[in-house]
């Protein structure tokens, strides 16, 4: 199975801490080594990294470490390969348009028996189930809301129909973003915490790199971060419940 990360905040914030740790799993202290990806949002536009290497190889991810791109909403993915071939159109997130505004998507999991209808309106570039479950998203969200971007509370019950609906097929373990607010949705594991004042000193646990995020923070920051299997030591990481959709504005989860 891949692995997720994400990052809402409430001010743009780096994530070369928590993406240090998490690209070491990508081939390093864990077997998900076959691609990696990660998007940013900065303001209307989205900076989009894939690269079909392991995270541990890749001067990509080498660059994303040494880089503090600053976002308000961040989604990272290391994969191993359940459905599609270790190509660069399999690596996740995957990128869409729609209501005018892009939209990020990555998935953990394995959906079995999923083939749904599309229209043509989004179609997948890859081979996997998950960028196939991205496009049906999609389609069903502009089905239901026409041209009109919904307000929060109306597409929130939307993607919760949709994501329950889509992991009556396998496993789904997701996270979906347009850059206003992060949308994620557990099928087996995900934990999040959030980090805020007074802030504390954190440790990797797949790296040996310790911060003290009150040297780099403000009193008014507020950072969540989410991933698959907690990233430190001495966090408390709250786990998601099986089934359960969380979202996330401005670093702290509004809907459950």
């Amino acid at each position: 199975m891949c692995q997720l990360l994400g990052m809402n905040c409430n001010i743009p914030t780096d994530i070369v801490f928590s993406f240090t740790g998490f690209a070491t799993r990508g081939g390093g202290t864990d077997v998900h080594h076959d691609g990696w990806g990660i998007a940013f949002f900065e303001g209307a536009g989205v900076r989009h990294f894939v690269d079909y290497q392991a995270a541990v190889r890749s001067p990509i991810a080498d660059l994303i470490k040494r880089y503090p791109i600053k976002s308000k909403n961040v989604i990272a993915h290391i994969r191993k390969a359940t459905q599609g071939e270790v190509t660069l159109e399999n690596c996740h997130p995957f990128v869409r348009e729609l209501w005018g505004r892009y939209w990020v998507f990555a998935h953990n999991g394995d959906l079995k028996e999923f083939a749904p209808e599309l229209d043509g309106s989004f179609r997948p570039v890859g081979t996997t189930d998950s960028e196939l479950a991205f496009c049906h998203i999609l389609q069903q969200l502009r089905a239901r809301f026409g041209q009109q971007l919904p307000a929060l509370a109306e597409l929130s019950a939307a993607l919760r129909e949709l994501t329950t609906a889509i992991a009556a097929h396998g496993t789904f373990n997701m996270m979906l973003s347009d850059g206003s607010a992060l949308f994620t949705h557990c099928s087996t594991n995900l934990y999040y915490v959030v980090r805020k004042y007074p802030f504390a000193t954190a440790k990797l646990s797949d790296e040996d790199v310790l911060v003290d995020f009150s040297e780099v923070t403000t009193p008014n920051d507020r950072v969540a971060v989410i991933v698959t299997e907690p990233l430190t030591t001495n966090e408390t990481w709250i786990p998601f419940a099986p089934g359960e959709m969380r979202v996330f504005v401005d670093g702290e989860p509004v809907d459950s």
